[in-house]
C-alpha cells in the first residue's frame, strides 16, 4: 500500500512477497520480479519443468536467478534508515489513558495495552501476552493464511483458462459443423435451401445458448478470482502494518479468509445436441445418381464369402482355397466393387442391419491389397466405420460420428469432379461425413463386413437395389 512516508514507501519496497520480510540473497527471475533466493527455491521444489512467477503467474525459466546486488545495497540501507526514524520518533505507541508504553496484548479484548491497563479492573483477569509475540504470532497466522488463497487463486484461474478454452473450442466445433451444414446443402440447394436455413438457426440459438453459459462461468470465476486477489492484498497489506494496527481486527479478517470456498463452474456439456437432418427424402434428391453395384470375387478375401448375385458379403466359417492373384485382398477381410469410376457423381445404399462391425466406401483402384491396410485418404481410401460400437470417419485421427438413430441402411454419394464423398444414414435421412479433396485415377466401391466375432456380427453386408426409376450409372 502506498504511504506519505517515504521510508515506509522504501521498506516495502525492500520486502519480499513471500516471506513479507526484507530480502534475503535478494535475486531477479525473467519477469523482473524479485524475490529471497531460499524463497523463490521453496515456491519451485520439485518442479523439474517451466514455472511460473508466484507474483504475476508469467512462465519463467527455473535457472534464470540473477543475484540482484545493487536491491542488496538498498536494503541495507532501508534496515538503517529504519531504524533512525524509530529512534527518532519512537517506536512503540503510548496508552491513551495512562501515557505509558504499549506493552501487552489483551487476548480476550483483542487490543494493546499498557501494564497498568493490566492491572486494573477491565483486564485483570484476562490473558495478555507480550505484544512482540502476539504480533508476530499472529502474522505467522496470517501468513499461512496467505498460502490456501493463493491456491485457491491459482485454481480459480485455472478454471477460468480452462473454461475460455472451452468456449474457444466450442466455437471451432460450430464451425466446423456449419461448414459441414453448408457444404452439404450446396450439392442439394434446390430441395433443401428451406431446411437449411432452419438448421442453421436452430445451430445458431444452440450456440448461443451454449456460449453465454460457458460466459457466465467465466465471469463468476473472474468475480471469484478478483475477492480472492483483493483478500491476499488485504492481508499483504496488513503483515506490513505497526504491531497495534496488525493486531486491529486480525481475528475477523483470519476468520474471512479461512472460509473462503472456491465455487466450481457449472458443467456445461459442448456437445452438439441437435441432430441435424435433411427432411426432405433424400433418396428421391439421390434417386438419379444411384448406379448398380456388385462385388468383384477376384478381389475378396479368402475368408469372404459372395452371393450368386454379387450382392451379399458375409464372413465365412472357413478360409477357401482361392489363387492368390494381385487383386486379391490377402490379410484384411475386404471386397471391392466391380464398376470403377473415373469421373461423374454416383450414389448407392447398403443395407448394415445389426451388424456390430463394418467398413463402407470407395478407394483408388491403385491401392495394394497385400498386408494390413490403414484407412485413411493419404491411403487411397475413403470410409467410415463401425467399430466396438462406435461410428468414426476414417480422417487422420480418426473423427467420432454421433449418432442418435443407429443406420440401418447406409448411403454413398460420389462426386468425383468435386472430390467429395459423402456418406448418410438412410434410416433417418441424416448426414454423417463428407470427405473431400481431390481424385485421381478410377475408384472403386469399398466393403468389408468384418470378423464373425462369434456369430455375433455373422450377417452379410446387403448392397440395395436400384429402383427401376434410377438414373443408373451414366449420370453426369
Amino acid at each position: 500500500m502506498a504511504t506519505d512516508n517515504p521510508v515506509e514507501s522504501l521498506q516495502e519496497e525492500a520486502t519480499c512477497p513471500i516471506c513479507l520480510e526484507y530480502f534475503k540473497d535478494p535475486v531477479t527471475i525473467d519477469c523482473g520480479h524479485h524475490f529471497c533466493r531460499a524463497c523463490i527455491a521453496q515456491c519451485w521444489e520439485g518442479s523439474n519443468t517451466d514455472v511460473s512467477c508466484p507474483q504475476c503467474r508469467e512462465t519463467v525459466q527455473q535457472g534464470n536467478l540473477r543475484l540482484n546486488r545493487k536491491l542488496a545495497n538498498i536494503i541495507e540501507m532501508v534496515k538503517r534508515l529504519r531504524l533512525q526514524a524509530a529512534k527518532g520518533a519512537g517506536e512503540e505507541t503510548v496508552c491513551g489513558e495512562h501515557q505509558e508504553t504499549l506493552k501487552l496484548f489483551c487476548e480476550e479484548d483483542q487490543t494493546s495495552v499498557c501494564v497498568v491497563c493490566h492491572l486494573s479492573r477491565a483486564h485483570r483477569d484476562h490473558r495478555v501476552v507480550p505484544i512482540k509475540e502476539a504480533a508476530q504470532a499472529y502474522k505467522e497466522k496470517l501468513q499461512g493464511a496467505l498460502g490456501p488463497l493463493r491456491k485457491e487463486l491459482e485454481e480459480a484461474l485455472a478454471l477460468m483458462s480452462a473454461e475460455e478454452e472451452k468456449t474457444t473450442e466450442w466455437q471451432g466445433t460450430v464451425k466446423n459443423r456449419r461448414e459441414m451444414i453448408a457444404g452439404e446443402f450446396n450439392k442439394l440447394h434446390t430441395l433443401l435451401r428451406e431446411e437449411e436455413q432452419l438448421l442453421l438457426q436452430s445451430l445458431e440459438e444452440e450456440e448461443k445458448e451454449t456460449l453465454q453459459r460457458l460466459q457466465e462461468n467465466v465471469t463468476k470465476l473472474s468475480q471469484q478470482s478478483s475477492s480472492l486477489q483483493q483478500l491476499i492484498t488485504e492481508l499483504e497489506e496488513k503483515c506490513q502494518q505497526p504491531v497495534v494496527e496488525l493486531l486491529k481486527d486480525v481475528k475477523s479478517t483470519l476468520s474471512r479468509s479461512e472460509n473462503v470456498k472456491l465455487q466450481e463452474p457449472e458443467t456445461v456439456s459442448t456437445d452438439l445436441k441437435n441432430v441435424y437432418k435433411i427432411s426432405l427424402d433424400m433418396g428421391e434428391a439421390l434417386q438419379r445418381f444411384e448406379v448398380d453395384v456388385t462385388l468383384d470375387p477376384d478381389t475378396a478375401h479368402p475368408w469372404l464369402v459372395l452371393s450368386e448375385d454379387r450382392k451379399r458379403v458375409r464372413h465365412g466359417d472357413t478360409r477357401q482355397d482361392l489363387p492368390d492373384n494381385p487383386e486379391r485382398f490377402d490379410t484384411c477381410v475386404s471386397v471391392l466393387g466391380t464398376e470403377g469410376f473415373a469421373g461423374g457423381r454416383r450414389y448407392w445404399e447398403v443395407e448394415v442391419g445389426d451388424k456390430t462391425g463394418w467398413d463402407l466406401g470407395v478407394c483408388r483402384e491403385s491401392v495394394s491389397r497385400k498386408g494390413q491396410v490403414r484407412l485413411s485418404p493419404g491411403n487411397g481410401y475413403w470410409a467410415v466405420v463401425l467399430r466396438d460400437g462406435g461410428y468414426e470417419a476414417c480422417t487422420s485421427p480418426a473423427t467420432p460420428l454421433p449418432m442418435s438413430v443407429r443406420p440401418s441402411q447406409v448411403g454413398i454419394f460420389l462426386d468425383y469432379e468435386a472430390g467429395e464423398v459423402s456418406f448418410y444414414n438412410v434410416t433417418d435421412r441424416s448426414h454423417l461425413f463428407t470427405f473431400t479433396g481431390t481424385f485421381s485415377g478410377t475408384l472403386h466401391p469399398y466393403f468389408s463386413p468384418g470378423l464373425n466375432a462369434g456369430g455375433t456380427n455373422a450377417a452379410p453386408l446387403i448392397i440395395c437395389p436400384v429402383p427401376a426409376q434410377a438414373g443408373g450409372t451414366l449420370c453426369p
